[in-house]
């Protein structure tokens, strides 16, 4: 699509900025159970100041994913979702590792831009509204 003088396309996604175009963007699930001392060993707030740090940010509610906490959804930027690409479902991210290896791949443009590293294959998960039932 086309972007207006505003800097977005015309169905009002961000197309980019003054410094370039918009990265991906990370949502992190900070409700119930992730973000939570259920969670235990994971210095949460840190996790999200270092996604911060790499890419924006948003803090959701409940994902619907429990199970699978701390979830981090990666979502594509306008080039990758040009390519074709989908938000990326990460669960169990409960180390350091984890979190550097999304926070890179998503510096790198993430979803649609760079390849998904094999590591981060090994934390990704189905979003709710994709699970069927067995």
């Amino acid at each position: 699509m086309p972007a207006t003088p505003t800097g977005r396309t015309t169905d009002g996604i961000p197309t980019g900025t003054a410094n370039g175009p918009v990265p991906c963007r990370v949502v992190v699930c900070r409700d119930c159970c992730c973000g939570s001392p259920k969670v235990t060993g994971v210095d949460h707030a840190a996790q999200t100041a270092r996604l911060r740090a790499q890419v924006p940010v948003r803090v959701s509610a409940c994902l619907d994913v429990c199970d699978q906490a701390n979830v981090v959804v990666v979502l594509p930027s306008a080039a990758g979702r040009a390519a074709g690409a989908r938000p990326v479902w990460l669960g169990l991210v409960n180390d350091r590792d984890a979190t550097e290896d999304i926070a890179a791949w998503a510096r790198a443009g993430g979803p649609g831009v760079a390849p998904l590293p094999d590591i981060l294959d090994l934390y990704a998960i189905t979003p709710p509204r994709r699970r069927t039932a067995s």
